[in-house]
């Protein structure tokens, strides 16, 4: 079955604007809407994504009284990253993402997108008392399998023998196969084409390494005590939407289901996207001010 989308911009970020935090293991670019002092809400993007994948959310967010930051992790976009593959375990990226929620704030609202989502896992687990909640958008139990596993996997003895615009050159081919597939506007192709160009090479390896290794540490998350909700679009392609209900059962929290979306709901249905996550924080914090 196809599900239809509805396309936000991932280039228009309204208000948003540039920041950089330094941190022990390099600067991390981010963008970021609201107020000093309103509840912080950290957002973590994918496995070649970027802070821009939140665009639609940061002006509506902070509108609603939150302080809410979007980041590249190392290696991703406009964040310089290490040389090596193997630093990009979602252990050691959750450093990073540690590092940046004690700058942006006390007890921060946590959620992470896909890889993203593994990498917030292993935050959560590591330091629960540094976050107020924790979301999983589009994200799973454990490595991915089935037809983007298989793309991780072509994907790796590329890395060591093409120039990475060829690369995206590739795989943007690939993609207009796939069920739901929505051409994106020559404006829109020109920003993934820089933002993949722009890519570490090591990270790219190395996080698909990672999801394609992942173990299942649902167990260990349910033993944190964090409130936590399973957030995803119902027609997922890389976890399946049965694979993330039963994760959310396991976890004993609660899961939302986004329609007309895929993989990405924040660009493909960030209205309901937004609503949920609003409930969501205002159940779990005090009222931002503003509210």
């Amino acid at each position: 079955m196809t599900t239809e989308v509805r396309l936000s911009s991932q280039l228009d970020v309204g208000g948003a604007r540039a920041v950089r935090y330094q941190t022990q293991g390099g600067a991390i670019a981010a963008l970021q809407a609201g107020q000093p002092g309103a509840v912080p809400v950290l957002l973590v993007p994918g496995y070649t994504g970027s802070k821009e994948d939140f665009a639609p959310l940061l002006d509506p967010l902070a509108a609603a009284g939150f302080l809410v930051t979007a980041i590249d992790l190392p290696g991703q976009f406009e964040s310089h990253g290490p040389d090596d593959p193997v630093a990009y375990t979602p252990d050691l990226l959750g450093l990073t993402v540690r590092a940046v929620a004690a700058l942006v704030g006390d007890r921060v609202h946590l959620v992470g997108h896909s890889f993203g989502g593994l990498v917030c896992r292993a935050a959560a687990i590591a330091e629960p008392s540094a976050f107020a909640s924790l979301v999983l958008m589009d994200s799973g139990p454990a490595a991915l399998s089935g037809e983007r596993s298989e793309q991780i996997e072509l994907l790796r003895p590329a890395l060591d023998e093409l120039d990475l615009g060829v690369l995206h050159h590739i795989i943007s081919g690939s993609e207009t196969n796939a069920p739901g597939y929505v051409s994106p506007t020559a404006e829109l192709y020109a920003f993934y084409r820089k933002r993949f160009v722009a890519g570490s090479k090591a990270m790219l390896a190395g996080m698909g390494q990672a999801l394609l290794s992942e173990p299942d540490r649902v167990a260990e998350l349910a033993a944190v005590d964090l409130p936590m909700l399973v957030l995803y679009g119902a027609g997922d392609d890389a976890w399946s939407p049965a694979t993330q209900h039963d994760m959310a059962q396991r976890l004993g929290v609660e899961h939302v289901v986004i329609a007309h979306a895929i993989h990405s709901p924040a660009v493909e249905n960030a209205g309901a996207t937004l609503d949920a996550l609003i409930t969501f924080w205002r159940a779990h914090s005090a009222p931002p001010s503003g509210s």
